[in-house]
């Protein structure tokens, strides 16, 4: 063996051992007494996020637009255990933001845990979507997790230490027929959190990016359809029901939290999600083409395109017993009222 292979082997022993280290470090991690701050924490996935932290004794700050939501998410908190704070917060706009960070600091302390988890979810064919659809969703899924990094960083760093997570979807990895919009912004938002974690590592910094598939958090009936509505929420609707495609919120929860304390760069979450995230990076051509004879098979825009809530687009085949899982998450994650 000559000295440069030898070289060699001795950085990647450093690497490895470098590596197995910060595994060590990063299952010591636990959410006890931590300040959490989830947006988007109102219901569905952050929602289940902020129990399952609540029952871990970790501090819970969960943020929203719409406060009647946040007083029932706070009163179903409450009944885990725990005594969350609850601020009225648009994430797309900067200055709400850093108010919601101060609000956090002053009740609780500084902010050891960041999750952008905030979301909107627009369905419908391309002809139907317009410039605002693209903005909204890039405003809440990219601009959105800016604000909220670019206002705990300054005590991150001072500290050397914090953790952020950034949930995005498998609709950031693959673009799906019906939801360019939100395809787009989540792409913005991988790549962001990728670079980010780079990026922050030098300041003991920990990102890691969630790319979660098909969840049945119950969040169909809040989901804005375009072109022919109830077509469009029931092929929605049915998707996120079924059992071996989707997987429970609870669960997506718990992976989602176990990737933050082992300090992973990402998670995509579920079978389907990893081989369709595979089968893009593989074989991008014949993806496309499989999308392609999707996108035939979903509903077009219609003589006359209409735009409605989900809730307010049922029929015959939803909701229906193809919905009953969504529909029970629905009333569990408070997704009924809005």
């Amino acid at each position: 063996m000559n000295g440069l292979s030898k070289a060699l082997l001795g950085l990647a022993a450093v690497g490895v051992g470098a590596w197995l280290t910060g595994r060590r470090r990063a299952s010591d991690f636990h959410f006890r007494d931590k300040v959490v701050l989830i947006t988007g924490g109102s219901r569905g996935l952050g929602l289940v996020l902020a129990r399952l932290l609540t029952e871990e004794g970790a501090r819970v700050a969960i943020c929203a637009r719409n406060q009647e939501e946040l007083d029932r998410a706070s009163g179903d908190l409450a009944e885990h255990g725990g005594n969350p704070l609850a601020v009225r917060c648009d994430v797309t706009n900067g200055q709400d933001v850093q108010d919601l960070v101060r609000a956090v600091e002053v009740h609780f302390g500084p902010i050891d845990v960041l999750i952008n988890n905030a979301g909107i979810l627009v369905v419908g064919p391309m002809e139907t979507m317009t410039r605002e659809d693209y903005e909204q969703a890039l405003g809440v899924h990219f601009w959105g997790p800016y604000n909220a990094v670019e206002a705990v960083l300054p005590s991150m760093r001072e500290r050397g230490e914090g953790r952020i997570v950034n949930i995005s979807s498998i609709g950031g990895k693959v673009s799906v027929p019906h939801l360019l919009p939100y395809s787009a912004s989540k792409f913005a938002l991988v790549g962001y959190s990728q670079g980010l974690r780079g990026e922050l590592a030098k300041d003991g910094i920990t990102v890691t990016t969630v790319c979660p598939g098909l969840m049945r958090t119950g969040s169909p009936r809040n989901v804005l359809c375009k072109g022919q509505p109830e077509r469009e929420y029931a092929w929605f609707s049915i998707s996120d029901s079924l059992p071996l495609l989707t997987m429970s919120a609870e669960e997506a929860a718990r992976e989602i939290l176990a990737a933050c304390r082992r300090g992973d760069a990402e998670a995509v979450l579920s079978l389907p999600a990893n081989l369709g995230a595979l089968l893009a990076a593989l074989f991008p051509e014949l993806t496309t083409d499989l999308l392609s004879l999707v996108n035939r098979l979903l509903p077009g825009p219609g003589e006359e395109p209409q735009v409605k809530w989900g809730r307010d687009s049922t029929s015959s085949v939803s909701p229906s017993v193809l919905t009953t899982l969504t529909e029970q998450a629905a009333e569990r994650n408070n997704e009924l009222v809005t």
